[in-house]
């Protein structure tokens, strides 16, 4: 059942079109009332006019005993501080109330939510997602192109898939993909301590393309210092939670936020090119792993723009490396120019050798590594987590 807290007349036929048929109520008491009356109401939604306060008052107070229940709120203008307070309240989401498509996908969403956590109160084991980091110690070597594709690839596979841009100064995943996130890593950290799937569904922005939620980064460089380790490996955890996989983009170096996610990946991708800088950098990542104690068996070397000619080989990667290529990526004009439209390889030109290549990262080493299939997703049973 869907309850609508709107004092305007004719507000049931305002929002009909994104709601269906509601439970038009007044006040915040009758709305506890309704929510105590009936325990299969999944969704509040609450209108433009209902003060902020008492509607953060009301999520507050019915969160902690029905967490499956979603609030999505209306206003008529969306600005920061109101969008702010609602995050931290517990909202899955703001919309603006004269967008009616808008708010049909909040519902979908909210629902879809609702239904994972119900799941999981369910008594059975919750399954548990693989946490896949991007990672080069050498800028320009393709990690976001191919932390893109491979995300996006996955998702177009039928799996729960996240993004995450943790390349928390410069990150380019939203510009990459044409999106406009209106949250970002950041806004984790007002949650931190107690971030769950409600509060992760309000950080993610949809790729509506491919299915692939994207959590950006910041894009206010400045806000990189104010986000804590704990914070990352809190939102990591969390998406792996609610995903089956989650894609970690990085920085071209050992920050705290990188190993704190290569803490708790299940998969380490780590990319050379065909040039002495990336090989070199590369060998001293893999021997900082190794002091880590992160397990050589726990990560994947890739070659990107594997045929071009430079007088170096992938023979000589090898030897430098004293380790495997997984899969080396052609080089191609193609990629480039996706990345200027905005639209990832795989979804463009599936046909594409770079495509392949990525798929073949995707399916080979990440899907068929964790016991799936790949032609069909997997959700199964909870990641090892490796000891430091």
């Amino acid at each position: 059942m869907t309850i609508l807290w709107d004092n305007e007349p004719g507000a049931a036929d305002r929002y009909h079109f994104a709601l269906g048929n509601v439970h038009l109520l007044s006040a915040a008491a009758l709305v506890h009332r309704a929510l105590d009356d009936d325990p299969h109401a999944d969704l509040v939604v609450i209108g433009p006019l209902v003060n902020i306060d008492e509607a953060s008052l009301l999520v507050e107070s019915v969160r902690a005993d029905r967490p499956e229940v979603g609030f999505v709120l209306l206003r008529h203008r969306l600005d920061v501080t109101t969008m702010g307070q609602a995050l931290r309240s517990g909202f899955r989401e703001v919309v603006a109330s004269d967008d009616a498509t808008a708010l049909s996908d909040a519902v979908r969403r909210s629902r879809d939510l609702t239904a994972k956590i119900a799941g999981h109160h369910g008594g059975a084991a919750a399954p548990q997602g693989r946490i896949i980091t991007v990672f080069s110690a050498k800028g320009g070597v393709g990690k976001t192109t191919l932390s893109t594709n491979l995300a996006t690839h996955l998702a177009m596979s039928g799996l729960r898939t996240v993004l995450v841009d943790l390349d928390l100064s410069f990150g380019d995943v939203g510009i990459s993909m044409q999106l406009l996130p209106t949250s970002s890593v950041h806004d984790a950290v007002a949650m931190s301590g107690h971030l769950d799937g409600e509060g992760l569904a309000q950080l993610v922005t949809h790729h509506a393309a491919s299915g692939l939620d994207v959590i950006a980064a910041p894009t206010d460089p400045s806000l990189a210092d104010r986000i804590g380790a704990q914070v990352v490996t809190e939102l990591l955890r969390v998406s792996a939670a609610n995903y089956d996989y989650v894609i970690v983009d990085t920085p071209p170096s050992f920050t705290e936020h990188v190993l704190a996610a290569c803490d708790v990946s299940s998969l380490l991708v780590l990319i050379a090119t065909l040039d002495i800088p990336a090989v070199k950098n590369l060998k001293l990542a893999l021997e900082t792993l190794d002091a880590l104690g992160s397990p050589r068996d726990s990560r994947v070397v890739v070659l990107n723009r594997a045929d071009v000619k430079v007088g170096l080989r992938s023979e000589d990667v090898v030897q430098a490396l004293g380790v495997p290529i997984a899969v080396s990526i052609p080089a191609s004009t193609s990629v480039p120019a996706s990345v200027n439209r905005g639209v990832p390889l795989v979804l463009e030109s599936p046909r594409d050798p770079v495509s392949i290549a990525l798929r073949e990262l995707g399916d080979t080493h990440i899907r068929a590594r964790f016991g799936g299939p790949v032609d069909e997703p997997q959700r199964r049973s909870l990641f090892s987590r490796r000891s430091r």
